[in-house]
């Protein structure tokens, strides 16, 4: 594949979600036959006929029209659900996501999303511009991570380095995922999502890492909130669309739950007056788990790996594919 073309459009506000120009000259030394095209969003649509590779956060479906010689799209990102999966299947473009470097970002944002929880911190927080001293507010409030169970809903790469961790604190770790493993060389107990209800059951706090599909809209629902542990606290970095937000409310007001840290949201931003916005055990971060300082040197490095792959034939990491779709249960 000499000559290949790749096309690359990786704009951020965020200095560390943008290509750099060491980043750009890092690959063009490591592919000197490759010819990389650097496009803004205002520019894209000029380099789409030659790109034969795409490097970039989103891609409209209407580029396929424009970009004839196209046959992969590479994401820097852990999510597809911004990806025109379907459309990129029929046009028989292959997609990758990229994995591996998210979880200790994400990690380290719910622990301390925990910490802030479990140490009364968001109330110290809180309580400091209103009364001199709130020592007995959180002597009540405070609770122990060693011996605490934390489940791990939709437990995948980046849950496994949560996992890691939690279990560093001395916690417990259930992962829950749709096709648990047979076995953990970690000693990490795992359950089918047709368990949910048993596991969160028995969990401290429960961690959302769900993907947004169909099958996955409002997995956390009334009933399912219902059956949490007494108590017990909520973290959501996966999905706002997996959250029934107004399930959630109530548990909060009738307090099955301690409290929420919800790094999205549905709308997002939150509304000023929303309910969730206002809580006062509600903690809100603006979809920032991810953020990391060496989040652009992983993704090219990942990127770069697979790009070797691409040039010797052989299978990408990271691949994606769209679901089947759902078949008719009723006779014809």
């Amino acid at each position: 594949m000499n000559n290949l073309v790749v096309l690359v459009c990786l704009e951020s506000p965020h200095a560390f979600w943008n290509l750099s120009g060491e980043h750009e000259e890092s690959l063009r030394a490591a592919f000197p036959s490759v010819r990389f095209r650097t496009a803004s969003e205002e520019t894209i649509t000029e380099y789409l006929p030659e790109a034969q590779v795409y490097l970039g956060w989103r891609f409209q479906p209407e580029w396929f029209g424009l970009a004839p010689r196209l046959g992969w799209i590479a994401s820097p990102a852990a999510g597809t659900d911004h990806l025109p999966i379907t459309e990129a299947q029929t046009a028989g473009v292959t997609v990758t996501r990229a994995y591996g470097f998210h979880g200790r970002p994400m990690a380290e944002h719910a622990m301390g999303m925990l910490l802030g929880f479990s140490r009364g911190l968001f109330t110290s927080s809180r309580l400091q511009r209103t009364q001199g001293w709130w020592k007995d507010e959180l002597a009540e409030e405070f609770f122990d991570l060693a011996d605490a169970t934390m489940a791990i809903v939709g437990c995948g790469s980046i849950g496994a380095h949560l996992a890691r961790t939690a279990r560093a604190f001395g916690m417990h770790v259930l992962g829950v995922r749709r096709n648990p493993p047979t076995s953990d060389p970690d000693g990490m107990v795992w359950m089918g999502t047709d368990c949910i209800l048993q596991a969160v059951g028995t969990a401290d706090v429960v961690v959302d890492l769900l993907p947004a599909t169909d099958a996955t809209r409002y997995f956390f629902d009334c009933d399912v909130f219902a059956a949490f542990k007494p108590r017990s606290l909520f973290i959501n970095l996966g999905r706002a669309s997996t959250v029934d937000q107004t399930a959630l409310l109530e548990a909060l007001n009738t307090g099955r739950l301690r409290g929420a840290a919800l790094d999205v949201t549905d709308p997002r931003p939150l509304p000023m007056d929303h309910p969730l916005r206002r809580h006062p055990r509600v903690v809100l971060s603006p979809k920032s788990a991810t953020f990391s300082r060496t989040y652009m040197d992983d993704a090219v490095a990942f990127f770069a790996d697979n790009l070797r792959r691409y040039l010797a034939g052989a299978p990408l990491n990271g691949v994606v594919t769209a679901p089947p779709a759902p078949t008719s249960t009723t006779g014809g």
